[in-house]
C-alpha cells in the first residue's frame, strides 16, 4: 500500500518555486489538497500534476521550508522524477540567487546615496 511522504528540501519561497516550474513550461497549482492513495490528503502550497496518476506537491514545514510531498510508490514509477527535480532545484537556486544579488546592490547603492 502507498502513501503520501513528506521529504524535506531546501526550498522556502513558494512564489518563487511557482515561477520556476512555470518558467519551466510546467502548470502549478496553488493551495490544493494533494491526493494520495485511499482518499489520504495533503494540503499543498504547490501543486504540479505530472500526468493521470502522478502528483508531487510542496507543504509549508515547521521551520520554513517547503517539504516535497508525494506517493513515493507511485513516484518511484516515473523515469523523468529525479531529473525533474534536479532541473527544478538548480532554476530555484539560480533565481533566488540573482534576486539576494539584486537585493544586496539595492542595498549598497542605498549606502553609496547616503
Amino acid at each position: 500500500m502507498s502513501h503520501l511522504s513528506i521529504l524535506p528540501t531546501v526550498l522556502r519561497d513558494a512564489d518563487l518555486l511557482e515561477a520556476c516550474l512555470r518558467s519551466m513550461g510546467l502548470s502549478p497549482q496553488r493551495d490544493v489538497r494533494l491526493q494520495g492513495f485511499g482518499g489520504e490528503q495533503r494540503a499543498v502550497v504547490v501543486m504540479l500534476q505530472l500526468d493521470a496518476d502522478i502528483a508531487l506537491g510542496w507543504c509549508r514545514s515547521n521551520d520554513g521550508s517547503l517539504a516535497l510531498v508525494g506517493d513515493l510508490q507511485r513516484l518511484s514509477r516515473s523515469r523523468s522524477l529525479e531529473p525533474l527535480l534536479a532541473r527544478i532545484t538548480r532554476e530555484y537556486a539560480a533565481r533566488d540567487a540573482l534576486r539576494q544579488a539584486r537585493a544586496h546592490l539595492s542595498d549598497a547603492l542605498v549606502c553609496v546615496g547616503d
